[in-house]
């Protein structure tokens, strides 16, 4: 693939003199392979790195990184979106969609429609070589109306998917996004009292893979909950439904479906329509249903361990997609709130050490042919311990149970790090409407303060290869 090493007269000279300020120490500061003999992820080269990137976009990419990570611009552009967004000002709510489009929108997303999205997959595919989760941006559905739009714009990406070069793509949902948000605590709530009061019956449960232990924090249902009316089940029923279809679609089409994490208050019920999609779908050597575990989460490693267990018991194949975790603040808010101690671990370290113990686990599962698992990390060194493991296990590197993943705008250094060293590798690809994936936008732009290590690598690998492209320009026109 050609490489473009000609700075291009359009990008301002202030902006090129700002992105590449502290460039003398980059490469002392880079990270290093771990050993030769080991098949540690290679960033030094970062021409390698990027080949397949115009230098305009690694300019671009260098600008937002840059400007997401200081926290006090983030909180300010966070607060005044929020504020933008929901005046009834016509004009006011326009100029702010018009700067998420060509900031947050333009850098962590795949564009407005199916055709953008359908593009992006491609190209990254087929110029890259890496795959895509797709993420049709739909979140926090009130009522089954809201689900069954949703459901339909689902269903779609599937239908979207299908039709892209085969292995290229994966199609994540939100089951936040076809069942009331309402419900989803009432069942979380009823399966939280059972995990305390295992005399307790829940008729409409279908499966005995288990969603929570006893270091899950059950102290957010404090009293025995009434049970689902009528109604209530008939809701949880059409929910269900709804989430056969899309693994229905996904099975005729082999393409996998990623089921998202998301805040505690609903993730027993998350977690129950996700086991009990894989009980009905995961059948065969490779599963199509994978759950979400955040390692954030003090109870994550023990949930993993008893769910894995318990499918393989009944003979099912589990799909794990393995995450650090993305709701910090609310978490910790509402555990302050109820005078309870936050269910996530009290240091970045610890997370990194249960993400790591959680890698390896699901590792020696898939070396023994049990299960899958996408390790969904920006973690350089998360990034280096797994596919040390992976090798030294002799997992193949085009075994489709291991793959690991990056946020599209995000860790591409690692993303291409990986991918050299000929793991599979996708990019999570949220694509539509401004208006419509503004939630998931917000939340990268607050999230991002908490990944300041990640893009301090990705902002120096992307400063050295400027740097490089740039003498090389300067050598060539001397």
């Amino acid at each position: 693939m050609a490489m473009a090493t000609k700075i291009p007269a359009r990008i301002p000279p202030s902006l090129l003199a700002r992105s590449l300020s502290s460039a003398s120490s980059i490469a002392e500061k880079l990270p290093k392979a771990s050993s030769p003999a080991s098949p540690a992820i290679d960033l030094s080269d970062t021409q390698r790195l990027f080949a397949s990137v115009p230098t305009a976009s690694l300019l671009h990419s260098l600008a937002n990184l840059s400007a997401m990570a200081a926290g006090p611009l983030v909180d300010v552009g966070v607060a005044v979106l929020r504020a933008a967004l929901a005046s009834e000002g016509q004009l006011l709510r326009a100029a702010a969609i018009g700067v998420a489009r060509a900031t947050v929108h333009r850098h962590f997303c795949a564009g407005d429609g199916f055709e953008d999205a359908g593009r992006a997959v491609t190209g990254m595919w087929e110029e890259q070589g890496l795959r895509s989760i797709l993420d049709y941006g739909m979140e926090d559905a009130e009522d089954s109306a809201a689900c069954d739009r949703n459901l339909a714009g689902f269903l779609r990406t599937v239908e979207m998917a299908s039709s892209l070069p085969p292995s290229s793509a994966s199609v994540c949902i939100k089951i936040t996004a076809i069942c009331p948000i309402s419900l989803l605590e009432r069942v979380s709530d009823l399966l939280r009292w059972e995990q305390q009061d295992p005399t307790l019956r829940l008729p409409w449960k279908t499966n005995s893979i288990p969603v929570l232990c006893d270091s899950s924090p059950l102290y957010l249902t404090r009293s025995a909950p009434d049970p689902l009316t009528e109604m209530e089940e008939c809701d949880l029923q059409l929910a269900s439904q709804r989430l056969s279809k899309i693994c229905e679609q996904c099975t005729e089409a082999n393409i996998p479906l990623l089921i998202d994490a998301e805040y505690t208050s609903v993730q027993p019920a998350i977690d129950y329509f996700t086991y009990s999609a894989a009980v009905q779908f995961n059948h065969g050597n490779h599963p199509i249903v994978f759950g979400t575990i955040q390692a954030y989460l003090r109870d994550s490693k023990e949930r993993m361990v008893n769910a894995v267990k318990a499918a393989e018991h009944e003979g099912v194949s589990l799909g794990v997609k393995l995450v650090r975790g993305a709701y910090i603040t609310r978490e910790t808010k509402l555990a302050s709130s109820l005078g309870a101690p936050s269910p996530i671990h009290p240091s970045i370290q610890e997370t990194h050490n249960c993400f790591n113990s959680c890698a390896s686990f699901m590792l020696e599962k898939v070396r023994r042919g049990s299960g899958a698992v996408m390790l969904a990390t920006h973690n350089v060194r998360s990034g280096q311990i797994a596919a040390e493991k992976a090798t030294e296990l002799g997992i193949g590197r085009v075994d489709r149970k291991l793959q690991f993943a990056q946020l599209m705008g995000m860790a591409d250094g690692l993303t291409y790090g990986l991918r050299n060293a000929g793991f599979q590798v996708s990019k999570y690809v949220p694509f539509g409407p401004v208006e419509q994936v503004m939630p998931y936008l917000l939340r990268r732009a607050e999230e991002n303060r908490g990944l300041l290590c990640t893009t301090t690598v990705d902002r120096q690998l992307i400063r050295k290869e400027i740097l490089r492209r740039l003498a090389t320009a300067v050598a060539w026109t001397t």
